[in-house]
Parts: C-alpha cells; structure tokens; sequence
C-alpha cells in the first residue's frame, strides 16, 4: 500500500468528537499556525530585571524621538500603582491621595508583619504606600537575625530595621491601624518622624460579584446594594487608550488624571494629577496703567494658557477674582477696585482649571483627530448642585449616570461647561444598563454597553457628536476584550465572539464551546484582548474554570489560557499562558505583556521563557484528530514514519521532537501503544511509543496496530528549539477486521 501523507486542516476544532473532526488538529499548547502549517510559538524575554508591584492590567508605549531624544517609555497601569517604565525603571507616579507626617507609627512583634498607626488616613487592602523614616524600628534579637554582634547565648542582636520605601497594605486592623509587610522581622515601636505618602487607592485585584455579606471587604458599601457603580464590585483597571500631546487617563470607576511634564523632558520625571485641578501661571504687566483705570484685559497675547475659568490675583484685584475667557474676543476683562489709583505698578497673576470635569467615570479616551477628551460613564453637568470644590473651582457632583458620555470641548481638556461659544457636551444612551468600554478606529468610535453597540462620530456643531446603535442584543466579556486590526474591530462576547467591519457579524469559530465552556465567567472581566500582527493573530486572555493552565500561583481567579483567532489563515488555535495585559506597537520590535511576576515580557523573541534570570524551555505540542483506513472497517498496521519537519531559528546544538502515532482500538477506547514491542530499529520502542526526531531523521520503525489512530508532535525540557511541522508520512496497511 501506498505512503499515507498526514496533511491536516490548519487550526483546532473542538466543535465535535476526536473522531468526527477526522482531518484536522484536535489538541495543543504553545504551537500557532503558519501558512497552514503548524510550529511552536515564540519565546519571551523580561525587559528589565526589576520588578513592579500589583497586576498589570494596561500597557501603552510611545516615544519621545520627537523631542530629539529618542527614549522610549511605557506606561503601566496595576491593580495598585501607575507606572512609567524608561531606561529599565518602573517610576512609580501614582497619584497621591495624602500625605501623613507621624511620630513612631511602626509596632512589630517579631514577624514580618508590621502595625502602622494613623489617625486621619484608612487605606484599604491593597493599597499602595510610601514611606520615609528617621529612625529605625527597635532592636532586632534572636537566633539567625542579622545584626551587629554576637550575644554569649549565640543570638545576634540587631541595629533595629528601617522602614522605608514602597508597601502594600495587607490587612486593616480598624480605621487607625492597618499592617505592612517588611522584608525581615521587626520587633518593638518606633520609626521617629515617619512620612507616609497614600497613593490614590486600588481596586479589587480580582473580580468579586454580589452584595452584601461576602462581597468584598466585611460592611463595605450598603446592605443589599451593589458598590459603588450599582453594578457590581469591578476591577482597577486604568484606561491608557489614549495619547496626544499629553495622556489622560483614568480608573475604572475612578476619576479623571492628567499627564504633565514636570520641566525635565530628559529624564521620566513626570506626575499625574487631577484633570479638574490643572493649574497654570502667567504675569501680566500692569506698570503702563495709568490712575483711573478701572479694568485690565488679559488676552492670549499675554501667555499661551488661558483657559476658562481664570483665577486672577494682583495689588487692585480682590482675591479668588474668578473670570471667563471669551472666545469671540479672545480675552476676559478683570476689575481693579481702586480706580483712584488706579493699577499704577505691579504684576498680575492668573491660574485656570477645568470647570465641572466629571468626578467619576468608566473610562476615557481622546480623539486625536478631532482633539476632543471623551469620558464614558460620568456625572453629568449640573451647575450648583455641587458641593465639591477643586482648586477654587465647582466639580461636577451630580449623581453618577453609567450612560452617560460627556466631553470636553475641542482642543481644550479643561472646558466641560456646554455653552453656546464651545463644542462641549453630553449624550445618555438609551439601550443598555451601563457603559461597558469605548474604543476609538479609524473613522469613528465604537462604544459598547452592556446590550448593544453604539457607532459615535463627530458631526460637528452644534450636536457635535452623533450616536447610533450597530446592533443590539449583543455583549462583550471585559472593558478590554475588544483590538481593533486593519480597521476591523474583533471582541469576545459572553457565549461568541464578533467581528465588526463596517457591519456586525458573528465570527464562526471551532473553539466555541471548548472556550465558553472553560472560562471562569465570574472572572470574565479580566479578559483581555492584544494583537499579534506578525503572525496575523488576535489573541484573547482568560481566567479558566480548572486553573493552573500557566502555572500561576491562585488558580481560577488569575489569568492562565489564551484563545487565538488566525484573521490570514481563518483558524483558531489556543494553548496556556500567565499573562495579565498585552499591547503591540510599531514603535518596539515585539509584543510586550506582562505577567504575575511584576515583569513584562517582550514576546516572540527567541525561543525560550527568559521571564527570569534563568532561562526556562517552552514545552510544546500539537495532537490530530483520529484518522482511519476507510471508515475503520479494517485494522491499520502502522510499521514506520516517515518525518517532514525543519528546526528553523533554533539555537541548541542538536534541536529534537518526539512524534508518536497513537492507535486505538475503537473511539470509545483509551489510546494505547506498541502491540509488539519486539522491533529491529536503531531505537528501542519497548516502552517508549514516542520516537525522537531531530534534523536529520529519514525514517523511524514502529509497530502500531489500531482501528483508528492520532499523530502528534511534542518538544519538552529543551532550551533553544524551535520547530515547524511539514507533511509527514506513515506506511501502513489494513491488518484484519478484529
């Protein structure tokens, strides 16, 4: 008989049986599909050795080469700080929330767990801290504790710790008292005058459901209400989808920051602040006012930061003299009180801030074209019915409407007060129950509630923007479960995934009910989705329901498989994989993710798991569906193979696989092996049914004796291969009927 060449359908198929996908590929880990052809991924290699703390759950790059400098920076947003990543630092620039000056805070008892006493400040678990100290904590003494001398019982006795640095909150105690964790044991009271510096507070690092008892920290929020959103306690998850000449950003369910240069365009030396409260100075000369005057206009001649909302301050102005800038004339008119002597000599100083910026939101986003700030989810403008008060300005207190987008006016981040002169303003949406995410494309901004899919474009003045829904009864998984690729917007949905060009249309996939099936829907707000355009890949990330897929460290709760969609090839393949946010750019050579180690990864770089100092293997393997002779009306003897495959970029000396044909009986039955172990080849098969390939393997014996029968490919604990699967043959021959 014949050679048999094994050629299979590019992609996995879990649609139906093992046995009814005959043709094609049912099972794998870590392996993709090129030009129809299936090979092992590539490897991945941490950036910097140091580390970040939290979960990683958005990541933006870009570039300052503009400026001539050429440094490249990513911003990093965890469940419990804001990062800026350059030059191998993680620069913490978390926004500070207050800063506590104290009188020996610390008590220790021995462990590593260390009480913190503050009366004015209750963080949460979680919660991200600086400290600086002036003193050290105690003296630590006992056996195995580093210090300075030897007691005569052979103890060390300690110079005491010091506590300084970053920590995260662990436990809280009451509303004076929450713990820390140091990195040696610290016993007794002390710290001298200790500052303590409270990062603006984090999220749940998971996603907990329900209300009441159970739902998150013990008597948080009201009995039998949702927290804070009305729907749900929801992950911390910052919005880095946008960037202009400046980043603005925000928490989901949080407010709004902004990013600024602090002076120092060299170096990362950068801060975040609120947008509601951006402040900024310039002088106008009065020393040519001659007595009488009884007014002075201050223009955008004067300096280039006007804005509305000017606080001006000066020897003839009464103090907190807030005015509107007038766009028609291009100035604003300040009264001077004391037109007898009128503003004979002397500076006057203005400052601005955004009026009634939204307090609370789901996520914003710029339109970079059009250079508007868009939040999504917000409260909306309400003038005089708040009672807060941000830099001498009225922020936007209203009740918080999870519908609601607003936004700024255009090429001004500052401006949210509609008026007749401005294209600020607000839209509710109408079908849904809240504001899942948005994400800005090409020609317009998709907009998804929890419901339906709305398409927002700018239509200019005076509705500015325009709103219609795509389609309704249709959901997605997570606020970053949606990429957009080639203008062609894909996300998962809660049982399918979709794809919208211009049109929504269901995406067929052969992974459905094996995906559906296997994600931990209790966690389904840490989906996410990146990009892979070197491979024509989309991949998705998720929590599944059995855990451990990528040998994470809490199971069901932290990310662990990924599922992946080839737009060339039109196949779906999918494998396990720790990772917790992804993002793709032009700007770097490779995709960068991050994973539970407070690292990121640059991925497809080499071929080996480098997210350490020690260089791991990638095991890999992919398994077909069975295949027969006929319709396995006869037994198939299977007594060599025949290889087809190459070691391409592999960086080991001798690279290998194992291949295996695996018999069975009937599809009901276990798979077994060799029925004869009793084979004349260079290689003994008596208990081994796997057969090691490596470059240069023309043929491999068997003796395999089956109704029905797979193939598979595997490479395990072998640094530096890399390997793409051609199409191998086997001799076989029908062998009977029973």
């Amino acid at each position: 008989m014949p050679l048999q060449k094994l050629q299979f359908r590019p992609g996995v198929n879990r649609e139906g049986t093992i046995y009814s996908n005959e043709g094609g590929w049912y099972d794998m880990d870590h392996v993709r599909f090129r030009s129809g052809l299936p090979e092992k991924i590539g490897g991945w290699q941490q950036i910097s050795n140091n580390q970040y703390n939290g979960i990683c759950r958005s990541i933006w790059v870009w570039s300052d080469a503009d400026l001539g400098t050429g440094n490249l920076y990513i911003g990093l947003g965890t469940s419990s700080n804001y990062y800026i990543y350059q030059g191998g630092i993680y620069y913490d620039i978390t926004p500070v929330v207050q800063t506590d000056t104290l009188t020996n805070p610390f008590t220790g008892n021995g462990t590593t767990t260390v009480t913190v006493t503050d009366s004015s400040y209750s963080p949460s678990v979680g919660d991200s801290v600086y400290i600086t100290s002036s003193a050290p904590v105690g003296a630590a003494a006992g056996w195995g504790v580093d210090g300075w001398g030897v007691d005569s019982w052979g103890g060390y006795y300690g110079s005491g710790v010091t506590i300084a640095g970053t920590y995260t909150v662990t436990s809280v105690i009451s509303s004076t008292q929450y713990t820390i964790q140091t990195s040696v044991p610290v016993t007794g009271t002390g710290g001298g005058t200790v500052t303590i510096a409270y990062k603006y507070p984090a999220g749940l690092p998971t996603y907990i459901t329900g209300n009441g008892w159970g739902a998150g920290p013990w008597s948080r929020g009201a009995w039998g209400s949702a927290y804070s959103t009305g729907i749900g306690q929801q992950l911390r998850l910052w919005s880095n989808d946008n960037f202009g000449s400046d980043l603005v950003l925000a928490p989901r369910g949080g407010p709004i920051f902004y990013w600024q240069d602090s002076g120092t365009v060299s170096t990362p030396a950068k801060y975040l602040s609120y947008l509601a409260s951006q402040t900024a100075s310039g002088i106008v000369d009065a020393s040519t006012f001659t007595s009488g005057v009884s007014s002075i206009t201050v223009s955008s001649a004067n300096a280039p930061y006007i804005y509305p909302f000017m606080t001006i301050t000066g020897t003839h102005i009464p103090a907190g003299t807030q005015v509107a800038y007038n766009y028609v004339t291009g100035s604003t008119t300040v009264p001077i009180t004391n037109t007898t002597t009128g503003a004979s000599s002397g500076n006057y100083s203005f400052s601005y801030s955004g009026g009634y910026v939204p307090t609370e939101t789901y996520q914003v986003i710029s339109s970079e074209v059009q250079e508007f700030i868009i939040a999504f989810g917000a409260n909306p403008y309400a003038p005089g019915t708040s009672s807060i008060t941000i830099n001498g300005q009225q922020a936007s207190g209203s009740t918080f409407n999870p519908m609601l987008v607003r936004w700024s006016d255009q090429a001004n981040p500052f401006q949210w007060v509609p008026i007749a002169t401005n294209q600020s303003g607000e839209y509710a949406l109408s079908n849904g129950s809240f504001i899942m995410c948005a994400r800005a494309t090409r020609q317009e901004i998709l907009v998804w509630t929890d419901s339906a899919i709305y398409s927002m474009q700018y239509i200019g003045a005076p509705y500015v923007w325009g709103f219609q829904i795509l389609m309704d009864n249709t959901s997605i998984m997570s606020p970053n479960a949606s990429i957009t690729v080639n203008n062609i917007t894909y996300w998962m949905g809660r049982d399918r995934f979709y794809m919208y060009n211009g049109t929504v249309q269901t995406l067929p996939c052969a992974l459905k009910q094996y995906v559906f099936d296997d994600i931990n829907q209790d966690q389904a707000y840490q989906v996410f989705a990146g990009a892979n355009e070197g491979f024509n890949e989309i991949w998705w990330f998720y929590c599944s329901i059995d855990g451990n897929g990528g040998g994470i460290s809490n199971p069901n709760t932290q990310v662990d498989k990924y599922v992946v969609y080839n737009y060339l090839d039109n196949c779906w393949y999918y494998g396990t994989m720790a990772r917790s946010a992804w993002y793709q750019t032009g700007i770097v050579q490779y995709p960068i993710a991050a994973d539970y180690n407070g690292r990121l990864n640059y991925h497809e770089n080499g071929n080996d798991d480098n997210s350490t100092t020690t260089t791991l293997p990638i095991d890999a393997y992919v398994q077909s569906s069975d295949f027969d002779i006929g319709d396995g009306q006869q037994f198939g003897f299977v007594w060599r193979i025949l290889p087809d495959i190459n070691f391409n970029s592999s960086t080991c000396a001798n690279p290998s696989v194992t291949m295996q044909a695996i018999p069975r009986q009937n599809s009901g039955t276990a798979y077994g092996t060799a029925d004869n172990p009793q084979v004349v080849s260079p290689q003994s098969f008596r208990n081994t049914p796997a057969y090691t390939v490596n470059q240069f393997t023309g043929q491999v014996y068997t003796r395999l004796r089956g109704r029905q029968m797979a193939f598979r490919v595997e490479s395990t604990g072998q640094t530096g291969v890399a390997w793409q699967l051609g199409a191998p043959r086997i001799d076989i021959r029908p062998d009977g009927r029973r």
